[in-house]
């Protein structure tokens, strides 16, 4: 079985698989991984994968190097089953590289969008042929909360969750529906952007942010979580033949 690790800017994720076939999933602290020891005890796993957007803690290098299996640190020399084409590798950001893999995996020869909504928003683009061009970083939901409060000295910093008006009535509704419809906005605007080229794009959405979307682009929208973790799976099983 394989053990995957993607260690993000707020959690991290640890998957085993068996196979293909996701058979559980643990968040926890992106400093320790203290729930390595109960997937480790509860299944035999064979193999491992890392991937991390922030500096591995000493804690986390101490407890990997108590395992007793292989691990692969994912960098920008690992080999992977696609072709980069990102003209700075070393400075691309893992997770974002894993989950065009895995959108590309799963969807094999298609143009596929890769959207992931977590602290930041990414759209990545890989084609027909396994090439994956790039794509833009914008702030995620709360990371704008946050710049809203940090940077204007009236304005409060407020929860996801409430009411979402078109129009927002007092404060709290107008940064709440200023920064969710404005995401959905910005991503309908790459869909649509991206179709005027690509007409038969398919679209990813993963990350832990949800959005509504009207039923024309539902049709070509795939969600799934885990989208990072599969990719992962499929870089280490690429590896490790």
């Amino acid at each position: 079985m394989n053990l995957i690790i993607d260690i993000g800017n707020t959690v991290a994720k640890l998957a085993v698989f068996d196979g293909d076939e996701q058979i559980e999933v643990l968040r926890g602290s992106n400093h320790s991984l203290d729930c390595i020891k109960i997937l480790c005890h509860k299944y035999k796993i064979d193999k491992c994968i890392i991937a991390s957007v922030i500096t591995l803690s000493n804690t986390i290098k101490r407890q990997l190097s108590g395992v007793d299996f292989p691990v692969l640190e994912l960098t920008h020399e690992t080999p992977v089953p696609i072709i980069n084409k990102y003209r700075t590798p070393s400075t691309l950001g893992m997770d974002r590289l894993a989950a065009v893999v895995g959108a590309n995996y799963l969807m094999p020869d298609r143009d596929i969008l890769v959207i992931d909504a977590g602290t930041a928003l990414t759209f990545e683009f890989i084609d027909v042929n396994a090439t994956y061009w790039g794509g833009n970083i914008s702030p995620g939901i709360y990371t704008r909360f946050k710049s809203l409060s940090a940077c204007c000295d009236k304005l409060p910093l407020i929860e996801k969750g409430g009411e979402l008006p078109d129009i927002g009535y007092n404060t709290e509704t107008a940064i709440r529906a200023g920064v969710i419809k404005g995401i959905e906005f910005e991503i309908k605007g790459y869909i649509s952007e991206m179709q005027k080229k690509y007409p038969d794009l398919l679209v990813f959405l993963t990350g832990g942010d949800k959005f509504s979307f009207d039923t024309k682009l539902k049709s070509i929208i795939f969600a799934d979580r885990f989208l990072v973790l599969k990719g992962l799976n499929r870089i280490l099983n690429y590896n490790v033949k």
